[in-house]
């Protein structure tokens, strides 16, 4: 759970999120019981309001840039404005499962 804090502290600090739901994914995937390797982040936050989803996600990024360099091996990036999340019913799309792979893999 070390590496899942240090992505809700990056974010909460960097986007005052409205809504924030970090989930390990990792259990879905062919790695090691434990891992914090895969995750997927949905994030609503005022900061994106006028912005592409493009910039949304690199900001994201940035923001998550040490983590992402060494410690995460995927991360799905969910973003949204508060207008957009009630729009979809404050639901993001669910991930889908992982399509194989071995532990050496990863």
């Amino acid at each position: 759970m070390i590496i899942e804090q240090r992505i809700r502290k990056k974010l909460e600090a960097g986007f005052s999120p409205v809504h924030l739901d970090v989930k390990n994914e990792s259990y879905m995937h062919s790695v090691p019981e434990g891992s914090e390797s895969h995750f997927k982040v949905t994030i609503v936050s005022n900061d994106f309001d006028g912005q592409r989803l493009i910039a949304r996600h690199r900001s994201v990024n940035q923001t998550l840039a040490e983590e992402l360099k060494n410690d995460i091996h995927a991360l799905a990036i969910h973003t949204y404005t508060e207008q957009e999340w009630r729009a979809l019913n404050g639901q993001a799309p669910v991930s889908p499962p992982c399509h194989g792979g071995t532990l050496s893999d990863h």
